[in-house]
Parts: structure tokens; C-alpha cells; sequence
């Protein structure tokens, strides 16, 4: 079996269940899903079950388990016996590793995994699975009639949130400026007659605040419902994408499934210089 460690917000939880999917249907074996660290995470709760996702969650004792901290809990994990035969598979760096694919289970996945390049041979699959389990919401499906019945749909995602509030991830992280959004939208114009543009952000009071004015502009206000996904899924539904670095705008450009597809990137993926983020964007993206 392949077990996928689960841990972060939505977009996160996308990209570790694709790379356990890639290894699992490469292999024919059962993908699982370890939530031991999602159950205490404080911050962003599992959104999985909103998609049609192809997995159950792994049982304790198929978990290999977390070395304790301190002298003591590290020499005692060394010496009792391990509670599961799973190999270890952590990520390294941020950077694409082919080797991984190359593993076969039983193992247990560790890291991140953003880069399509994981799970690019099973991109159908993939895009099935991460359709919506349900139907969109009211307020959500007026807002595709909208989309849909423009003539140039174009996605703008503003990530601010914890990027701000929070001081280690926003030296991580850091934020896209007014000014590139507006290039971006600009950019966009040029390229595409009587485009409408539908903002999605976490902090729509800043967006409505910065970014510039357009003939057709959509504020599609978040919902407290705990269905991101379908939001998700109204950006995919866009002809065009502006993302902000942010792996949930990533999966609302990639889940569009049209070869001609615009999308514009930020070209500073990561404000560290610790993070290597050249394997983060696929290769037909606009870096801006």
C-alpha cells in the first residue's frame, strides 16, 4: 500500500493526496491516507471529503510511529520494534525528485509534493478524482451562470491571510503586491477582448480596496460553509487565470482542463530564499 501523510491547508492536502495517487496507481496498489497530524492541526481542517477522491484512511498501527522528542524517546525509538513495515519516503527540498516515483509500497509519503511533475503521467485521473462530491452551493452556482455566461472569464485569487497575520510565514511566503496584480490584469486585457474579472480572496475588503478598477468585476465572497472546493472549482471554471503564490489558486488554474488556458504567475514564488520554488509552476504558466 501507499500511505500519503496528510497535513496543511486544502491546497496542500491536494498535491500529497496526487503523489500518493501517482505512486499507488503506478504500482496497482491501495492508496491510504494518514491523518494522525491533520486530527491535531490547529489551523486549516481536512477538505478532502469534498472531492471524489479514491482512498481510505489508514488504520494506527499502518502508521509508522513519530519519534518522541528528547535523548530518551529518540534511543528508545531505535530499539523497539517499528509498528509498521512502511519504508520512509520524506521530501528533501522543494525541488522535483524523480527517484520517488521509482518507490513502490509499502511506503509512507512525507512532505509536500508541489509540483505536477509528481503526478503528471495520471493528470485524468487526478482531475476526476478532485471533482466536487456535491453539488455547488446556491450562491455558488449563481456565480458560475456568471461565469459561464461571460465571454472571457478570468480567475484573480488575492492570498493574504496568515501571508500577513503571520510573521514566519509572511518572511516565507510574502505577499503579491497591488501593482502586480494590476500588470497582471493588465496583461490579461491585451490578450483578451472584454475580459471579466472574478476575485476570490480571503481578505475581499483589501482586494475591493487595491485592485484596479475594470468595466466587469466580480467579488465572489467566500463562504463560512467549510466547502472551499467548490470555490476552487468556479476559478477552474474561468477561461483565464491571474494565481497569487498560493497552492490553492495553483489547483483552481491547473483543475482547468483546456490545453489553451491562460495563467499568470507570480515569478517570486517564495519570499525565502531558502525555498526553491523552480519546479512549482508548470512550464506553460507565465511567470510575471
Amino acid at each position: 500500500m501507499i500511505i500519503t501523510r496528510i497535513l496543511g491547508g486544502l491546497g496542500n492536502q491536494m498535491f500529497q493526496y496526487a503523489a500518493g495517487r501517482s505512486l499507488a496507481s503506478a504500482s496497482g496498489q491501495t492508496l491510504k491516507l494518514d491523518l494522525t497530524e491533520m486530527q491535531r492541526y490547529k489551523t486549516w481542517a481536512f477538505g478532502l471529503e469534498q472531492f471524489a477522491i479514491q482512498a481510505e484512511s489508514a488504520r494506527p498501527d499502518e502508521v509508522p510511529a513519530k519519534p518522541g522528542r528528547g535523548l530518551f524517546n529518540k534511543v528508545k525509538s531505535r530499539l523497539l520494534p517499528k509498528t509498521s513495515p512502511c519504508l520512509i519516503a520524506k521530501e528533501r527540498a522543494n525541488t522535483f525528485d524523480a527517484a520517488i516515483l521509482d518507490l513502490r509500497g509499502p511506503v509512507h509519503l512525507q512532505g509536500y509534493w508541489q509540483t505536477e511533475k509528481y503526478f503528471a503521467s495520471v493528470a485524468d485521473v487526478i482531475r476526476k478524482e478532485f471533482g466536487l462530491r456535491a453539488p455547488f452551493s446556491a450562491a455558488r452556482q449563481e456565480v458560475l451562470q456568471q461565469v459561464r455566461a461571460a465571454d472571457a472569464p478570468v480567475s484573480v485569487h488575492v492570498r493574504r491571510g496568515d501571508y500577513v497575520s503571520n510573521p514566519s510565514a509572511n518572511s516565507i511566503h510574502g505577499t503579491c503586491e497591488p501593482e502586480w496584480y494590476a500588470e497582471a490584469m493588465r496583461q490579461m486585457a491585451a490578450r483578451f477582448d472584454n475580459p471579466s474579472f472574478f476575485v476570490f480572496s480571503d481578505d475581499p475588503a483589501w482586494a475591493r480596496a487595491n485592485l484596479p478598477s475594470w468595466p466587469s468585476m466580480i467579488f465572489v465572497e467566500p463562504q463560512a460553509d467549510g466547502q472551499d472546493g467548490e470555490d476552487m472549482h468556479l476559478m477552474a471554471a474561468c477561461r483565464a487565470h491571474i494565481i497569487a503564490n498560493s497552492t490553492f489558486s495553483w489547483w483552481g488554474a491547473w483543475l482547468n482542463p483546456n490545453v489553451e488556458k491562460h495563467v499568470i504567475a507570480p515569478a517570486q514564488w517564495f519570499r525565502s530564499k531558502d525555498h526553491d520554488a523552480s519546479d512549482i509552476l508548470p512550464a506553460t504558466w507565465q511567470r510575471l
